[in-house]
């Protein structure tokens, strides 16, 4: 395929096979054989339509794609209609379909994906968290949106991560914070992160103190490539964690 557009990846990862199944574009090791975990890469945006290069063809998600089947999983990268933050149940239907055709995949172990959300997608996290499928092995997030501003005439609890938190706290979870972030942003994970404690839920959290929104177009950096490594290390494991107990540690359901 195409060299990937963009600024390059600020982590020398060596480049692996990717082929592209319709909507998916599928990372692997051509050495890996048999069914693998799964990590899904889910975008941010708004990304105006007709933007190039789109998120799959970036070196930013060819990274992260290569990143995963370093680490033995099967890196599933793909573009989702968040156009305009009007856009988000567009890119929500998007991304359950995105998982069917994943799960379906012969490189794919269907009980173990891991889905891994950035930036402005950080919110289509929250229909997990409420409600998480038998395959969700856990939620990992980079620098992420989560939660609607208070002026967002869309569905706000549908999209609230904040809230949805402490749902399902024995659900892993992993938070990739970078110092520098954009202070709206960093509101959002300041509560998520005050939620998640207050409801015991398991979360973990990574800080690149020096880094900013988007860090990996930036130019090599040892503590945002140490710190990136460590996530896809928490994916790689947790994705071949034993299955969760239905419902273990639910949260009770608030009065009426």
């Amino acid at each position: 395929m195409a060299a990937p557009e963009g600024p390059p990846f600020f982590h020398d990862v060596d480049p692996v096979t990717r082929f592209r199944e319709d909507v998916l574009d599928v990372h692997v090791r051509s050495d890996h054989a048999g069914r693998r975990p799964a990590v899904i890469f889910i975008h941010g945006g708004p990304v105006p339509e007709g933007h190039t290069p789109r998120p799959r063809d970036s070196a930013v998600f060819r990274g992260y794609g290569a990143l995963a089947a370093h680490a033995g999983l099967v890196g599933i990268t793909f573009d989702h209609p968040l156009y305009t933050d009007q856009h988000y149940p567009q890119s929500a239907a998007t991304l359950d379909a995105v998982v069917e055709r994943t799960r379906a995949l012969d490189q794919v172990d269907p009980d173990r994906v891991v889905p891994w959300f950035f930036s402005g997608g950080g919110v289509l996290a929250a229909a997990w968290l409420r409600d998480p499928p038998e395959w969700l092995r856990g939620i990992a997030w980079t620098y992420p949106v989560l939660a609607p501003p208070p002026d967002w005439p869309g569905d706000v609890r549908r999209f609230d991560a904040v809230d949805a938190v402490g749902e399902h706290p024995a659900l892993p979870k992993l938070l990739v914070r970078v110092g520098h972030e954009i202070a709206g942003i960093a509101g959002t994970q300041d509560a998520f992160v005050a939620a998640a404690h207050d409801a015991g839920a398991a979360l973990e959290v990574l800080t690149i103190e020096h880094a900013v929104h988007g860090f990996e177009v930036h130019p090599f950096d040892a503590d945002a490539r140490a710190t990136v490594d460590r996530a896809v290390a928490w994916v790689a494991a947790t994705a071949v964690s034993p299955g969760r107990t239905p419902d273990a540690g639910r949260r009770p359901a608030r009065p009426a």
